[in-house]
């Protein structure tokens, strides 16, 4: 059965998941002994080679730009690849469920398959090595995680097969000169979000009010991050389905009003590189995305809108003010014969140093605390300031975005497509009952079997 989850409103750890700025990690490890196992030693796993497979992102594009320095200081080889998300989790979950995936590490989903992976095995329980001092950098500094992003990766029999690199945090992304010319305000409520989009469409000037994604399966998130305001979730710890109640189809109306009738042409195609095209080249007024793939919008040398681009935190809803969150990590596949030097890549991929980098430049937001207050000292940070300060702000409101259930992705999948018809004119009641009705046999088979 799915892990215990509060209902909303209310404040709770759940309701935390992913806040950076939760009190730092204190969940208790194994006990180290140095003396017995000898010092840390980067280069101890010296002219190995891992294979490591990441899903496509501006922050992995940061760790593959310092693969170099990671080599030079380890002597380990790397080869990684990015690939597109949907394609992405395909291959992690054939490649997994093979028993021979082609990878020795891997970045992980957890608001889509962090149970999918827990209830097969099918990554390595990171905290005896944490806990070997000879395997893990005394600069490492395990208390620096916040303790929420800690836990989204810990799995309900006790492993931990995860560490925190990026919590997506959706946040709002709004072109300050178009708002300023129709004296739009920045909205905080999804009324007031519904009311800018449509002041702010203007197809004759090829302008759209909102874009956001429309792309089955990738649509789902904006939906449910709805939901959120609504005040419930989409599926509770105990197994009761609000997907087709009046928040949800209040949220799928609100989604259709701003996609389908403030949205650009071709929108049912768009996923988030779509999205970010279509603000960047300065045909949206708003978006709504996760701020990993917002800040490059304020990028001079990527968008035109650079020096138009602002970011807010996501507009409260009618009964409440949520932070939708997707947490995400990295681990290793537990059947790979190069634990050590996977394990070498995992923890440098999640140490400071590069998550202070993923912060300053803008690429995502961190499950570490000092990286934020790095931020705010850097001198030239890449990172705008108004996006550092809404993600700081969505910490604080943070909630997962998606159902803590192992069929996550047949969720999105199921519910992307009714979502899909309600952009062809499809009724949002009567597409969220169909959706209903077809993903309960699959939640009842891959919960309770």
């Amino acid at each position: 059965m799915a892990t215990k989850r509060p209902h909303l409103p209310g404040l709770s750890r759940r309701t935390l998941l992913g806040s950076t700025l939760a009190t730092a990690a204190a969940a208790s490890l194994p006990g180290r002994d140095a003396a017995a196992q000898g010092a840390f030693d980067w280069k101890r796993f010296k002219g190995e080679k891992i294979e490591v497979t990441l899903q496509k992102s501006p922050f992995h594009d940061v760790l593959q730009k310092a693969e170099a320095e990671f080599t030079e200081m380890t002597g380990i080889q790397i080869a990684s690849e990015q690939i597109p998300e949907q394609q992405y989790r395909q291959k992690l979950a054939i490649e997994f469920a093979s028993g021979k995936p082609s990878f020795d590490a891997c970045y992980v989903a957890m608001a889509t398959q962090k149970r999918m992976f827990g209830k097969g095995k099918w990554l390595a329980d990171l905290r005896p090595l944490i806990a070997d001092a000879s395997m893990t950098s005394p600069d490492f500094d395990y208390g620096d995680f916040a303790k929420a992003a800690i836990e989204a990766g810990v799995q309900s029999d006790g492993r931990m097969d995860t560490l925190p690199i990026t919590n997506h945090y959706n946040i709002l992304m709004l072109n300050k000169e178009l708002l300023q010319k129709k004296g739009v305000a920045v909205p905080t409520t999804f009324a007031a979000l519904a009311e800018a989009a449509a002041k702010l469409n203007d197809p004759a000037a090829g302008v759209s009010g909102f874009v956001g994604r429309g792309l089955k399966n990738a649509n789902t998130p904006l939906w449910t991050g709805f939901m959120l305001g609504m005040g419930v979730d989409a599926v509770t710890a105990d197994g009761k389905f609000n997907t087709d109640g009046p928040e949800a189809v209040a949220a799928a109306e609100l989604y259709r009003k701003l996609v389908k009738d403030c949205g650009p042409p071709g929108v049912a195609g768009f996923n988030w590189y779509e999205c970010q095209a279509n603000f960047m080249q300065g045909r949206a007024a708003l978006w709504i995305d996760t701020a990993t793939v917002g800040a490059p919008v304020a990028d001079p040398k990527k968008s035109r809108v650079a020096d138009k681009a602002g970011f807010a935190v996501m507009p409260a809803g009618p009964k409440a003010h949520r932070g939708p969150v997707f947490a995400s990590g990295v681990g290793i596949a537990a059947v790979t014969k190069k634990v050590g030097p996977a394990w070498y890549w995992v923890q440098w991929a999640s140490g400071k140093q590069i998550q202070t980098r993923q912060v300053v430049g803008g690429h995502g937001a961190s499950g570490r605390v000092s990286p934020y207050e790095a931020a705010r000292k850097a001198q030239t940070p890449e990172a705008p300031a108004e996006w550092l300060d809404a993600v700081i702000a969505s910490t604080k409101i943070a909630y997962p975005v998606l159902p803590d259930i192992v069929a996550a992705n047949e969720f999105r999948d199921v519910f992307g497509i009714a979502l899909t018809n309600m952009l062809a004119d499809g009724d949002p009641a009567t597409e969220l009952k169909k959706a209903t009705e077809a993903f309960k046999p699959i939640y009842e088979r891959t919960e309770k079997s």
